[in-house]
């Protein structure tokens, strides 16, 4: 499903950030990317959702190289990616539910699918009674619960999420982790970059340990700082 092949990316300003990651991430998988500031997540994650382009080797995602398809062919790509970020990244003046029906708007999904799909995702993350809520009555966990459900309402294969857990409490960051253990086990791919130790000890999944842009570990089922 996510293949990466020798692949390195230098910065213009002659930094690297990763360098020769050889990488395979199956169909259903769960992986963290875990590392201190600067291991090179970041560029990963930019990567896999072609904010950029590897300097050398190749990203196989859904076959497709992205790092040669057109310009053109990016929002097929993107159709397939599902983000989650830190910081949230909801549109203020829309409410929890034209929120999520945009992400369904923006690749032109029909009205009538619409309206069945996002009370069903709304009510899969707990926020069918914040449906008509607006992004600054939300705390920050249901603000989060608001971008999960902006990520999957057209069920991509594939859900990214860049350290999702950032900004929230160790009490909601939980049920954030517990939400996409879920999503994970209806079949859903997740890749997720994050610093928060206990969530990678805790959720005992695929962890691949990134420092100063290379791999130095990649164990099946552990936790952040477990040996190889």
């Amino acid at each position: 499903m996510i293949t990466l092949s020798n692949v390195s990316k230098i910065y213009p300003n002659g930094s690297e950030g990763v360098k020769d990651i050889s990488l395979h991430i199956d169909k259903g998988e769960f992986v963290f990317f875990v590392g201190s500031s600067g291991s090179g997540k970041s560029t990963m994650i930019k990567l896999l959702l072609k904010e950029l382009d590897p300097t050398e080797g190749t990203i196989v995602i859904n076959n497709m190289i992205t790092n040669e398809i057109s310009r053109g062919q990016i929002s097929k790509l993107r159709r397939n990616l599902g983000v989650v970020f830190q910081d949230f990244r909801l549109l203020p003046n829309k409410t929890v539910y034209e929120n999520v029906a945009f992400a369904m708007q923006v690749i032109e999904a029909p009205s009538k699918q619409i309206r069945r799909n996002v009370p069903a995702v709304l009510s899969l993350v707990g926020l069918a009674k914040k449906a008509r809520s607006y992004p600054n009555q939300l705390s920050g966990g249901e603000q989060q619960r608001t971008a999960l459900a902006r990520a999957i309402v057209n069920n991509p294969p594939i859900l990214i999420a860049d350290e999702p857990t950032g900004n929230l409490d160790p009490e909601t960051a939980g049920d954030i982790m517990h939400l996409l253990d879920d999503i994970n086990k209806r079949g859903t791919t997740i890749v997720m970059a994050t610093h928060a130790k206990d969530i990678v000890d805790a959720m005992q999944k695929r962890v691949v340990t990134l420092q100063d842009g290379h791999i130095t570990r990649d164990i099946k089922k552990g936790g952040y700082s477990d040996e190889a």
